[in-house]
Formats: structure tokens, C-alpha cells, sequence
């Protein structure tokens, strides 16, 4: 895992050579894969208890190898005693922009609206873009949520990453850069998915916000770089989530992801500038988003404001099955992609 890079150019380096290693490559013969790191991180532990026992679930079943989590969320206790029950590696969730703060200092601040609420997830934007967030404040709520999440789990994030992605929002990205980096978290997520263009089955309003999704990730690289903060050579998710999520999406997915990394040495986003490539083979990095669980009750769950529309959805458990189908654990195997946690880097 490297944020310069040196992964995938290992890779494409193997791709253009006939003999590395000792390995014979037949001209015109089909390189096989490389073998792959893959992070699958439920996002939202402690939401709920039914969205944490389902994330536990599909953990034993081998479904996912990583948790986010939302220390703000009604049940963040219960989800962070879960892990530590069943071994789960867990790491930050930062929440801006849905439910309570944890911070005690911010009555009044710029970040809640009237109710004393964050302002949402479309609502966080338009008044960051308004210019009437303090990030000073931002700063400050980043913080007390590390703080909670050591008091809760007992250790430090294994990675942070941002609730929404607004972790990767112009001015917030510099403050968040700046707490990791204050806190030795060397890991996040850059929200840049190979192929997402072409994904015409998404509606258009998703195509939309994922495509500023992406720019804005984009614009994050150099800040995250500068810290000294790393995230895996590829990620996925955006195309995968909810009723797109199935078994031959999730090998879409992948398999794109991998050849776009083989093939697009040049305009491949994730790709830092990098003279000095090795002979020495070091495999590709991933992650995979996802939102797996049993469905939210109503009035039950969220982070002070009961659950949303998105826990309650019958597609937490429709991600839930389909990450722990036998037809998907099979196809990790046949093409040599691992399951880790971001810890095991």
C-alpha cells in the first residue's frame, strides 16, 4: 500500500516484461492476474444493534475484513464491544454531517444547524461552500472523535476516513490531513473508482454526486501526500452499493479496477509520479466499500436523530448476502485476492 504509487508501477512494470524473476512470459499469452490485497470495510458500525450484528455476520462468513467506525451512532458501544469480542480490525468513521457531535464545546458552532444537529449530508456542503463553517471547529470535533473512538475500542483508528466522504471536502481536507497526521493515522480512503463512467446503470443524480465525489478526491491527493498519509493503490465501491450491488457487478468491479491499473499508467489518479520502480514484485492494494447489515428498525438506531431512509433499506441486507455468496468468497480465491485489514500493512 503506497500513496506514490510504487505498487501498481511494480505492476506495470511485470506487465511490460517477458522475463521477470525468472518467470517466462509467451509473447501474445494472457498475463494472469496479480495477486491482490483486498480491504472490504463495512462503513457505519454502530448505527444500530441490528446493523452491527449483521456487519459481525458477515465478518465471520468471511464477507468483509475491515469496520468503520461512527462514534457518534446511538450504538457505538455496542458495536465497538463487538469487535473487540470477535477480533474485528476497526478504524474511523469521521461523521460531520449526520446526528450529534461528540465534541461538548460546540453549542452555538457553525457546524449544527438550530436543532443542534449536523446540517446533513447535502447540507454540510452548501454551508461549507457558503463559507460559514468554522474549521476551527471542524478541527476541534475531528479530535473528540479519535479521543472517543480510543476510549471506546481501547487503541488508536487502524484508518480514518470520512462519513459521506467529507473527509475529502475542499478546507476540510486540510484539517483532516492535519489530525491524522497529529495523531500517527497513516491511513485514509481516496474515493477514485476505475471505470465509474462508464457505470450508465447508475441514476443520473449519483452519477452526478460521484463524479464530485471524485474530483474532490482528486484534490485531496497532494494535501494527504504532504502528510504523509497512505491508502490503498485502488478503490471501489461507488459502482457496487445497494441493489448494484451482485455478484457479477462486484467481478466488474474488480476486474476493471485491476486491468485499469495494468493499462493507465498515465492518467490513472491514484498513481504518484515515480522514477525508481524495483524488481522486486509487490502485489496491488484495494478497497472495497461497503454497507452491509440487517435493516434499521424505525425509531431505532442512527446518531441522535433516529435512522435514515439508507439503514432502513432492504439493500443492507441485499449487500449483506451477496458479499458472503459462496460465488463471490470462490472468485476471490480463483484469481488470488486476499482479504486483509488495513492494519496488516
Amino acid at each position: 500500500m503506497s500513496s506514490d504509487g510504487h505498487s501498481l508501477r511494480t505492476v506495470l512494470d511485470i506487465h511490460c516484461k517477458k522475463d521477470y524473476n525468472g518467470i517466462k512470459w509467451q509473447g501474445g499469452e494472457k498475463m494472469p492476474q496479480p495477486k491482490v490485497k483486498l480491504v472490504v470495510t463495512g462503513d457505519d458500525f454502530g448505527y444500530c444493534e441490528r446493523r452491527n450484528q449483521g456487519i459481525v455476520d458477515c465478518f465471520k462468513a468471511g464477507g468483509i475484513s475491515n469496520v468503520s467506525l461512527l462514534v457518534n451512532a446511538v450504538s457505538a458501544e455496542h458495536a465497538a464491544e463487538l469487535a473487540k469480542r470477535n477480533h474485528i480490525p476497526i478504524g474511523l468513521h469521521a461523521n460531520l454531517s449526520e446526528g450529534l457531535p461528540v465534541s461538548q464545546d460546540l453549542k452555538g458552532s457553525t457546524l449544527l444547524n438550530k436543532d443542534g444537529f449536523f446540517h446533513g449530508k447535502m447540507g454540510f456542503r452548501e454551508v461549507l461552500q457558503s463559507g460559514q463553517l468554522k474549521m476551527s471547529e471542524v478541527e476541534a470535533e475531528l479530535r473528540a472523535q479519535v479521543n472517543r473512538f480510543c476510549e471506546l475500542v481501547g487503541h488508536m483508528p487502524y484508518h480514518m476516513d470520512g462519513h459521506q466522504h467529507v473527509h475529502i471536502l475542499p478546507e476540510v481536507r486540510e484539517v483532516f490531513a492535519q489530525v491524522l497526521s497529529d495523531f500517527g493515522i497513516t491511513y485514509t480512503r481516496v474515493p477514485i473508482e476505475p471505470g465509474l463512467k462508464f457505470c450508465t446503470f447508475l441514476p443520473p443524480h449519483l452519477r452526478d454526486f460521484n463524479a464530485q465525489v471524485e474530483k474532490d478526491a482528486l484534490e485531496s491527493i497532494k494535501v494527504f501526500h504532504r502528510h504523509g498519509i497512505r491508502w490503498p493503490d485502488v478503490y471501489l465501491g461507488l459502482s457496487t452499493m445497494g441493489k448494484n450491488m451482485s455478484v457479477s457487478n462486484l467481478k466488474r468491479a474488480l476486474g476493471f479496477t485491476l486491468e485499469a491499473s495494468l493499462d493507465d499508467r498515465v492518467t490513472s489518479p491514484l498513481i504518484q509520479s515515480n522514477d525508481a520502480v524495483t524488481d522486486s514484485y509487490c502485489p496491488v492494494t484495494a478497497e472495497l466499500m461497503v454497507h452491509p447489515g440487517y435493516p434499521s428498525q424505525p425509531h431505532q438506531g442512527g446518531c441522535g436523530e433516529g435512522p435514515d431512509d439508507f439503514s432502513q433499506s432492504a439493500d443492507r441486507l441485499h449487500e449483506l448476502n451477496t458479499l458472503r455468496d459462496p460465488l463471490v468468497l470462490n472468485y476471490y480465491r480463483q484469481q488470488g485476492i486476499h482479504l486483509c485489514a488495513f492494519k496488516d500493512f
